[in-house]
C-alpha cells in the first residue's frame, strides 16, 4: 500500500525538516521526487540520501517568491518527467504580535508562504488539466486553527493556505485534481533548535521540554510523522479525499483546555 511507483513528485523546501522527510519518504516508495529549494547544500544533502538508498531525486533551484523561476522550473520538470504530485512545503516563520510585524517582514512573509504556492499551483494546473490527473499538497499549521501568542503574519499566512486548499479542489475536482492540507503543531526541526538556540541562549534543554509539553501527547511529532500522513494523502488509497485539512497535533487542538 501506498506505493508511488512510476509517479513524480515536486516538493517544495526539501532541505531540511519535514520536506526532508516527504522527500526521503516518497522515494522510498517509489516516487520520482523534484526537491525545489534556495537552501542548495540542504537539498544536495537530500538528494544524496535518496540516491544512496536506491532512490531517485533531483534538485532545482529556485526562490517560489519568484513567478517567473516558478514558471521556468515547472515547465522544465514537465518537459524531463511530467509531474503527479505537487508538495507545498516550503515556507518561513515569524514570532511576533502585530506591533512587531513591519510591512517588509509582512511582504515576505506572504511573498514565499501565499504567493509562493499561488506561484506553484498556477504552473502545474495546465498540466494537470491536460492529463486530468494531480494530487497538490499544501502545508498549513495548527496556528490558523487556534490563537497562538506572537504569530500574528505567520498565522494570516497559514488561513491563506486553508483557503487556497479549499478553493483549489473545488475548482480542479471535475479535472481530476485533489487538493489537500496538513495542520502540524510542533515538530522537532532544525528550525526549531535554532530558534531556541537564538532567543533563550543558556536554556535550550529547559525550553525545549517547555514547548514539548505544550502538545497534550507530551512532546513534539517527528518529521518523518509528518511525512507519512503525507504519504497517504498523495497516494491512490486516498483518491476519495479532497478539500480536506488534516491536524496533525498531539491532540493540540482538540484537548488543551
Amino acid at each position: 500500500m501506498f506505493k508511488l511507483n512510476n509517479k513524480t513528485a515536486i516538493i517544495t523546501g526539501g532541505g531540511s525538516g519535514i520536506g526532508r522527510a516527504m522527500s526521503t519518504t516518497f522515494a522510498q516508495q517509489g516516487a520520482k521526487v523534484y526537491i525545489i529549494d534556495v537552501d542548495e547544500k540542504g537539498a544536495e544533502e537530500t538528494v544524496n540520501i535518496i540516491t544512496e538508498n536506491g532512490g531517485t531525486a533531483a534538485f532545482k533551484k529556485c526562490d517560489i517568491s519568484q513567478k517567473e523561476a516558478v514558471d521556468s522550473i515547472i515547465a522544465e520538470i514537465i518537459t524531463e518527467s511530467g509531474i503527479d504530485i505537487l508538495v507545498n512545503n516550503a515556507g518561513i516563520a515569524h514570532v511576533g504580535n502585530i506591533e512587531q510585524v513591519t510591512p517588509e517582514v509582512l511582504d515576505r512573509l506572504f511573498g514565499v508562504n501565499v504567493k509562493g504556492m499561488y506561484h506553484t499551483i498556477f504552473a502545474v494546473i495546465p498540466h494537470f488539466k491536460e492529463k486530468k490527473s494531480g494530487v497538490i499538497l499544501n502545508m498549513a499549521s495548527i496556528a490558523s486553527l487556534v490563537g497562538i501568542p506572537d504569530r500574528f503574519a505567520y498565522s494570516m499566512t497559514k488561513g491563506a493556505v486553508n483557503g487556497i486548499t479549499l478553493s483549489v479542489a473545488k475548482d480542479y475536482i471535475n479535472y481530476g485534481v485533489r487538493c489537500n492540507s496538513i495542520s502540524p503543531a510542533r515538530v522537532h526541526t532544525p528550525f526549531v533548535d535554532g530558534f531556541i538556540a537564538k532567543n533563550y541562549p543558556g536554556k535550550e534543554e529547559e525550553m525545549f521540554k517547555k514547548l514539548a509539553a505544550t502538545q497534550p501527547i507530551g512532546r513534539m511529532a517527528k518529521p518523518e510523522e509528518i511525512a507519512y500522513l503525507a504519504l497517504y494523502l498523495c497516494s491512490e488509497e486516498a483518491g476519495f479525499i479532497t478539500g480536506s485539512d488534516y491536524t496533525i497535533d498531539g491532540g493540540f487542538t482538540s484537548l488543551n483546555n
